[in-house]
C-alpha cells in the first residue's frame, strides 16, 4: 500500500513519497510509550500530556475503523473549500454564507458501503451525507480525455469550518478536526495563498505530514495560464520554507471544474493505497517525538564504576571512622596489656572502660557471619552506633565532593535532567548519615588473637608463679629462723640462693616482658587499624555506591533509553 501511487498527468501529484507500513506504526507507537515511561519525570509536562494524546488518537483511531481514510478540506475564509467539497461531491451537500462566505459547522461525506457511523461518532460530525455508489465530481464533455478515478470506497470527506473565522468556536471546531484527519488537503485562492496564519500555524507545523498533505490553489479560472503558473511556483517556495518542499500544489476551479477530476483522482488513490491514515498518525508520533527530543540530551556524561578517593576520605570522616579507627587502636592496646601485662597489675586494666563499647561497637564479635532473628528493618533501628554527628568541616566536605560529582555526572545535559542528576548526587544528610552509621556498625572491628599474646601470657604467669615461689619460699625460711627451728639447707644457682633468683628474677621479668609487650601491642594496634580502616572504606565506598553513584546511574540510564527511544521513533 502506497500513497505514492496517486499521480496526475500534466503536474505529477504524490500525496507521500513511500509507504509507511502498520508495523513502522505499532514501532513508532511502542518507542514513544517507552520513551515517556523512561524520562516522563524529566520532560515538559504539557509536552508530555499532548505526546500521550497522539498515543491515545493512534490507538483509537486504528480500533474504530482502518478501511477508512478520512480527508479534510481546510483553509481560510472565501477560498471556496465547501464549494470545492460540493463540486468532489457531484451535488450540493456543504452551504457557504450568503453574506459572507464562512462554513460553521462541519460536513461529512462518505462513500462505500462500510458504515462509517462510529468513526463520525468519534469525530463528532453531525452533518452527514453518503454518497451513491459511483458518485463523484461532474465531468464536462469538452473535458477529453476524462482522468482515471479509483475507487473511492472507504473516503471520508470532511468539509471545515474556516481556520481563520472571527468566530473562536469555529476555528476550535476546524483544530479538533485536524487533530483526527488522515489527509490534509489545505484549499487556499490567489489572494490568500501567503497568508501567515496559514504557513506559521499550520503548514510548517505539520512539516512531518508531508506524506499525507496536499495543498490546492482553488479559484483558477480568476487567473491566466502564465499567472496560475507563476502563482504555484511561489507557493511552492513558501512551502518549502515551511519544511514540506515534496508537497503536490493543484491548481482547480470549483466553478468551471478543472482539476477536480485529478483532485478527486488523488484522494480515491489515498483511499487505495489505505495507508494515509497510518502516515498521518505516525506523523502525528515523529512530531510528538522530535518535541520531546528537544529536552533530552546527545549524549550522557561517563561515571566510573570505582568510586573515587576523595569521595570515600569525604564520607569516612563524615561517618566517623577516624574516632573509630582510634578507638581500635585503644582497644587493641587495651586487651593486648591485659592479656600479657603482669598479672599481679593487668586486673586493673579490665577496669578501664571499653572505647569501642562505649561506641557502641564490639570488636570481639565478628558481625560478617551474624545470623539475628530480627527483620531487616527493625535490625537497623537497633543497631545504632554512639559516635558524634559530624562536624560542620566534614559536612562541607561531604558536600562539595557530592556537588562536584553531581556538576560532573550532568554535564551538557538539559536542565531538567541536570537538576534530577545534581539531586540524586545530594541525598538528604539524615538518610546519607543513617546509612554509613550503619556501615559503620555492619562492619567487623574482629581480627585474629595474635599468638604471641597467649605465649606471652603463659611466661608472664610462669614468672610470676616464681616469684609467688621463691618469696614463699625465703618467707618460710625466715620463719623457721624467727622460731629458731633447723634451717634446711637452700639450693642455690652459682652463689645465689634458688628463693631469691626466683623472688628477683620473676617480678624483674614480668616486669621487662611487660615493657616490650608495649611496643609489640602499639605495633599490632598500627596493623590492626590499617586492617579496619580498608574494610571501612570499603563498606564507605558501598554506600558510595549505593546512595550517591547508583542514583546517578540511574537517571543517566534513563536518559539514555529516553534518548534512544525518541531517535528511534523519529527515524521510523
Amino acid at each position: 500500500m502506497n500513497l505514492a501511487t496517486a499521480r496526475h498527468e500534466g503536474g505529477r501529484l504524490r500525496l507521500g513519497r513511500r509507504a509507511e507500513s502498520t508495523d513502522a506504526l505499532r514501532t513508532a507507537v511502542t518507542e514513544l510509550t517507552q520513551a515517556i515511561d523512561d524520562g516522563a519525570d524529566y520532560l515538559p509536562g504539557d509536552d508530555v500530556l499532548a505526546a500521550e494524546k497522539v498515543l491515545k488518537k493512534a490507538a483509537e483511531r486504528l480500533t474504530l475503523s482502518g478501511r477508512h481514510t478520512v480527508v479534510a478540506l481546510a483553509g481560510a475564509t472565501g477560498s471556496g473549500k465547501s464549494s470545492l467539497f460540493n463540486a468532489l461531491v457531484g451535488q450540493e451537500v456543504s452551504r457557504a454564507g450568503h453574506l459572507r462566505p464562512t462554513t460553521s459547522r462541519t460536513s461529512a461525506a462518505t462513500w462505500g458501503t462500510e458504515p462509517a457511523a462510529e468513526l463520525l461518532d468519534w469525530l463528532r460530525v453531525q452533518e452527514r451525507h453518503r454518497v451513491a455508489p459511483g458518485g463523484g465530481p461532474a465531468r464536462t464533455p469538452a473535458r477529453a480525455p476524462a482522468v482515471g478515478v479509483g475507487s473511492a470506497e472507504g473516503l471520508v470527506l470532511l468539509d471545515l469550518p474556516d481556520i481563520d473565522s472571527t468566530r473562536a468556536s469555529h476555528r476550535a471546531e476546524a483544530d479538533r478536526i485536524l487533530a483526527m484527519t488522515d489527509v490534509f488537503v489545505w484549499v487556499t485562492d490567489p489572494q490568500k495563498y501567503a497568508d501567515a496564519l496559514l504557513h506559521d500555524d499550520y503548514l510548517a507545523p505539520a512539516r512531518h505530514h508531508g506524506a499525507v498533505t496536499l495543498v490546492v490553489l482553488n479559484q483558477a479560472d480568476r487567473m491566466t495560464r502564465e499567472e496560475a503558473q507563476a502563482c504555484r511556483a511561489d507557493l511552492h517556495r513558501l512551502l518549502a520554507l515551511d519544511g514540506l518542499p515534496q508537497a503536490d500544489v493543484m491548481l482547480c476551479s470549483a466553478l468551471t471544474g478543472e482539476g477536480v477530476p485529478e483532485l478527486f483522482t488523488a484522494l480515491t488513490g489515498a483511499v487505495a493505497a489505505a495507508e494515509a491514515m497510518r502516515a498521518r498518525l505516525l506523523g502525528d508520533v515523529r512530531r510528538s517525538a522530535q518535541t520531546l527530543r528537544a529536552h533530552v540530551g546527545d549524549t550522557e556524561p561517563s561515571v566510573g564504576d570505582e568510586v573515587g578517593a576523595d569521595l570515600v576520605d569525604a564520607l569516612a570522616d563524615s561517618a566517623g571512622a577516624p574516632i573509630v579507627l582510634a578507638s581500635v587502636e585503644a582497644e587493641h592496646r587495651r586487651r593486648a596489656l591485659a592479656a600479657t601485662g603482669w598479672p599481679f597489675t593487668r586486673w586493673a586494666r579490665r577496669l578501664r572502660p571499653d572505647p569501642l563499647k562505649r561506641l557502641r561497637l564490639d570488636a570481639r564479635k565478628d558481625t560478617t557471619g551474624e545470623v539475628t532473628a530480627f527483620p531487616d528493618e527493625l535490625e537497623a533501628l537497633v543497631k545504632r552506633s554512639s559516635l558524634p554527628q559530624a562536624t560542620p568541616s566534614a559536612r562541607a566536605a561531604v558536600d562539595l565532593v557530592t556537588r562536584r560529582l553531581g556538576s560532573s555526572a550532568s554535564q551538557g545535559l538539559p536542565s531538567t535532567w541536570a537538576e534530577a542528576v545534581q539531586d540524586a548526587a545530594r541525598p538528604s544528610n539524615a538518610q546519607l548519615a543513617d546509612a554509613l552509621d550503619q556501615a559503620i556498625v555492619g562492619t567487623s572491628l574482629h581480627v585474629r588473637r595474635p599468638v604471641w599474646w597467649s605465649l606471652l601470657g603463659l611466661l608472664q604467669w610462669l614468672l610470676a608463679l616464681g616469684a609467688v615461689v621463691g618469696l614463699g619460699w625465703l618467707l618460710a625460711l625466715a620463719t623457721l629462723a624467727w622460731f629458731q627451728l633447723p634451717v634446711p639447707p637452700v639450693p642455690t644457682l652459682g652463689y645465689v640462693p634458688v628463693p631469691t633468683l626466683l623472688a628477683v628474677v620473676g617480678p624483674l621479668g614480668g616486669l621487662l616482658l611487660a615493657g616490650w609487650s608495649r611496643v609489640f601491642a602499639r605495633m599490632g594496634a598500627r596493623r590492626r587499624s590499617r586492617t579496619i580502616a580498608l574494610r571501612l572504606r570499603e563498606r564507605i565506598s558501598a554506600v558510595a555506591q549505593t546512595q550517591l553513584l547508583q542514583p546517578v546511574r540511574t537517571i543517566l540510564a534513563r536518559h539514555r533509553t529516553t534518548r534512544q527511544h525518541l531517535d528511534a521513533a523519529i527515524d521510523l
